[in-house]
């Protein structure tokens, strides 16, 4: 028969300590402080992050009175600034590698709209050529992309 001494250094028994031999009970709560100061931080980064990864080709688009899309999906965005260079998301190509590229990433299984995006000092026959070229290539879903118009 075993002896249980206490803190208090007395008999026998479970008189003089804790109870049940000394254990302590596991415990049951959950501290979330730390859960949300980490939930905090993460939102402050996403926050200052989000607005730079939007397609990052420097265009002046056009302003129409059309609304805004509903996308969740990230588009192939094909832009075309005023000097007349093509850039496909953010990657500068040449008018003859449109097509090719689009077929590559077509081959992922890619059905979404395709984006393009021309600048309002580029050449009118640039974005057409461009455009004609994806149409060309069975790529029906095309957009064009253009800032809301602001009230003067």
């Amino acid at each position: 028969m075993g002896m249980n001494v206490g803190a208090s250094g007395g008999g026998g028994g479970r008189r003089g300590g804790r109870r049940g031999g000394g254990r302590k009970a596991p415990m049951s709560e959950i501290n979330v402080t730390p859960m949300v100061d980490v939930m905090l931080v993460l939102l402050i980064i996403f926050m200052v992050a989000a607005p730079m990864m939007t397609v990052g080709v420097p265009i002046d688009l056009p302003e129409t009175q059309a609304k805004a899309m509903n996308s969740e999906t990230q588009p192939i965005t094909i832009s075309v600034n005023s000097a007349g260079e093509i850039y496909l998301q953010e990657t500068p190509i040449a008018v003859e590698e449109v097509v090719a590229k689009l077929e590559a990433i077509a081959t992922t299984g890619y059905n979404e709209r395709i984006y393009v995006r021309g600048d309002t000092a580029a050449a009118y026959g640039t974005v057409m050529q461009v455009m004609a070229r994806i149409s060309a290539a069975g790529f029906k879903n095309i957009g064009l992309v253009t800032l809301q118009e602001q009230d003067k």
